[in-house]
């Protein structure tokens, strides 16, 4: 586990998932969960939850993600939503665009896209 500051703490230990996709599992198509989920396989389409979403250090993922909070740990190319928080460690990868309110890159994590930060647009929409 770990914490971020100001934020309620990400659990990453594989038991506190109720969903595990395994590293010998390839998927194509569209996902849709509402309770914790971790990738450590392929996954090529579309995912989409209301909940916690966490991709692996060996994981690939080709997906357009919209989730709460995404940790991404492995590769992802797709564009991610997650409404509350995306952190991509250093050993993560993302090319696509990230939208959330709390966007956080590590150091010596890699990323090529657009970041937008969700909270700095409602706060100017009030201006």
């Amino acid at each position: 586990m770990f914490d971020i500051k100001d934020l309620a703490p990400f659990d990453t230990d594989e038991e506190d998932f109720d969903t595990v996709m395994a590293s010998d599992i390839s998927f194509t198509g569209s996902i849709k969960f509402a309770k914790p989920f971790m990738i450590k396989g392929k996954m090529n389409g579309i995912i989409d939850s209301t909940s916690d979403l966490l991709i692996d250090t060996d994981a690939e993922v080709n997906a357009d993600i919209v989730a709460d909070r995404v940790l991404v740990r492995g590769k992802v190319k797709g564009n991610i939503r997650g409404n509350n928080l995306v952190y991509v460690t250093s050993t993560g990868s993302v090319i696509g665009d990230v939208t959330s309110k709390q966007p956080v890159l590590e150091p010596g994590s890699v990323f090529s896209g657009k970041c937008t930060m969700l909270q700095a647009e409602i706060e100017n929409e009030g201006i």
